[in-house]
């Protein structure tokens, strides 16, 4: 017999959460007045300067000696994806990929604070794949589905190596099926213990760019460098963009609306945006300007409440990987694959131990092969 769910429900009828650590922590932050949402903000150092180039930030600028000591308080490692993608005129080709990691700075000043600082990586795709309608599109690059998905298996093998065995994708762009695909078939074809997931984080906290009657919310939905990217941009990086150059742009669809979400699936439509094509205009002919919505309407107190409730789950998942697997720990071996405990006993030592194995080295099994 199914256990009845309990919903907290708000003043818009859309909006509701789950009776869940997660939902509660939605809700706190659904209900927050805007000087707590400040609060919130300055507890994780936001907004603040890109730390891409900043030592002991991101695995690559910190000395190996530091990285070794934070991963055996702190196993997770937290990987940002953005890409290279046309924002409009009044927007920087690598939005994506600054916001995302903003997030995740803050996130690691955070945890640092705590006392149990994450780790965060260089994200390994500075272009990324693109679904087919951003074909063509001048600043977008678009990479084969193969070099994203077999660039993220590998990644994560090298980290797993290193001993990050929680491995978070925190992904901030559209391409999400890559990713998904990628880190099945990871499981698949090397069989590792470890946590591994990706985050969609737009999608994980949909509810906040649901457009609602209070000074602080958006007018539109979520789409793509729109009023809420654009936002999210005033906030984190404003010195990269030009708002006098904004436009207004929407796409030009053949076909009745309502079966196609938009980008966070905020109308619970049965199907998301990535589950098909024809039913509109590629970009490149659609909406050039490289904009679907209305920047114009951008505000950086507007991206304030979404970006505390992204940094707050972040921190909830955090925290809660850590409680069941503290570091150095990882589910039960042969319960998530079909290798012994005693076959995997060297391969999850700390690197370079005595009696440490490389992964690089370990046998393969099963029936899912990649040369």
């Amino acid at each position: 017999m199914m256990n009845k769910k309990n919903w907290y429900t708000t003043e818009e009828p859309s909006v509701f959460f789950e009776d869940t650590s997660v939902g509660r922590m939605k809700k706190q932050l659904w209900e927050a007045s805007e000087e707590e949402i400040d609060h919130i903000l300055e507890e994780y150092g936001i907004p603040s300067p890109s730390e891409l180039g900043m030592a002991n930030t991101y695995i690559q600028t910190t000395n190996r000696s530091r990285v070794i000591e934070r991963r055996r308080k702190n196993d997770i490692v937290f990987v940002p994806i953005g890409c290279t993608e046309n924002h409009g005129k009044h927007a920087n080709t690598g939005l994506d990929t600054f916001m995302v990691t903003q997030i995740l700075e803050g996130l690691r000043r955070y945890t640092a604070k705590q006392g149990r600082e994450c780790s965060i990586a260089f994200t390994p795709l500075n272009y990324g794949g693109h679904p087919y309608h951003h074909i063509a599109m001048p600043g977008t690059v678009n990479m084969p589905h193969e070099v994203v998905q077999e660039t993220i298996i590998y990644m994560m093998l090298g980290l797993w190596n290193d001993g990050f065995r929680k491995i978070i994708l925190v992904n901030n762009h559209g391409h999400l099926w890559m990713l998904e695909a990628a880190i099945q078939e990871f499981c698949k074809r090397f069989q590792l213990p470890g946590i591994f997931r990706v985050i969609d984080w737009h999608r994980a906290i949909r509810e906040f760019f649901i457009p609602v009657d209070r000074g602080d919310s958006f007018e539109t939905t979520f789409i793509h460098a729109d009023e809420i990217e654009t936002s999210m941009g005033m906030l984190l990086f404003p010195e990269m963009l030009d708002m006098e150059q904004a436009e207004e742009a929407w796409p030009k669809g053949y076909l009745p609306d309502g079966h196609f979400d938009v980008s966070v699936d905020a109308y619970r439509r049965p199907c998301r945006w990535s589950e098909g094509q024809g039913h509109q205009a590629i970009e490149i002919a659609g909406t050039p300007e490289g904009v679907v919505g209305n920047p114009k309407l951008a505000t950086a107190r507007k991206a304030k409440r979404p970006t505390a409730a992204i940094l707050k789950y972040l921190t909830l998942v955090h925290d809660e990987i850590l409680e069941a697997f503290p570091a150095g720990t990882v589910p039960p071996v042969e319960e998530m694959t079909l290798r012994t405990e005693a076959e995997m006993e060297p391969y999850l030592r700390e690197p370079l131990s005595e009696g440490w194995k490389s992964v690089y080295g370990i046998p393969r099994i099963g029936a899912f092969e990649k040369l």
